[in-house]
């Protein structure tokens, strides 16, 4: 009786769906501005000038009355302090209120590559997972192999590729993988 009882627990634990286990170092958050990346800046009492403004490639934007600013690097605060700097600086306002609102990172981007309908980069949004880049890039193809997901990601200089289950993750078994801006997702042909 003990004998089968046993045997029984070992056919259960066996045939137990997988789960991933993930050894991945939590995503970096990155929210400061880049090349591509939109902003609305208001300052209070200021109706009559544009509000939404695009980091140049060259890392600058045209503000009014302040001129170009290099706003490459800068956290949103960072901007707002270095507009207010300005407009005080060159005696345009005495003690202005100053809001940046990011509206869009595009330089901040995740790649999907291989079996996947729409391959290519697209661009990081707050909380994105695995799944749901995945999804952008219109999902799996049907010869993409849904247990052979690879994601590559640097953390501190160091470069790191995990093999994922897709399935797993979808199923519910194991839980959804934050995004970083720079990693790398390729999904893999299947074998038939």
């Amino acid at each position: 009786m003990l004998g089968a009882l046993v045997l029984a627990i070992l056919v259960v634990s066996c045939s137990a769906p997988k789960t991933n286990r993930i050894n991945l170092p939590p995503p970096i958050e990155s929210t400061t501005l880049g090349p591509g990346d939109t902003f609305d800046l208001h300052i209070v009492g200021e109706d009559r000038i544009p509000t939404t403004y695009t980091v140049s490639p060259d890392g600058t934007v045209d503000f009014p009355y302040i001129r170009r600013q290099h706003v490459d690097g800068l956290e949103p605060q960072q901007l707002v302090d270095l507009v207010r700097e300005k407009l005080i600086e060159g005696k345009i306002l005495m003690d202005p209120s100053v809001m940046v609102n990011v509206r869009e990172y595009k330089s901040k981007y995740v790649n999907i590559l291989g079996q996947v309908k729409a391959p290519g980069a697209f661009p990081l949004l707050p909380g994105f997972t695995l799944v749901q880049a995945i999804s952008q890039a219109g999902g799996p193809t049907p010869t993409a192999d849904p247990d052979n997901v690879r994601l590559t990601r640097t953390t501190n200089g160091k470069r790191r590729t995990l093999r994922i289950s897709l399935r797993s993750i979808t199923e519910g078994r194991s839980p959804d993988i934050p995004l970083q801006s720079g990693d790398v997702i390729t999904v893999a042909q299947g074998v038939f």
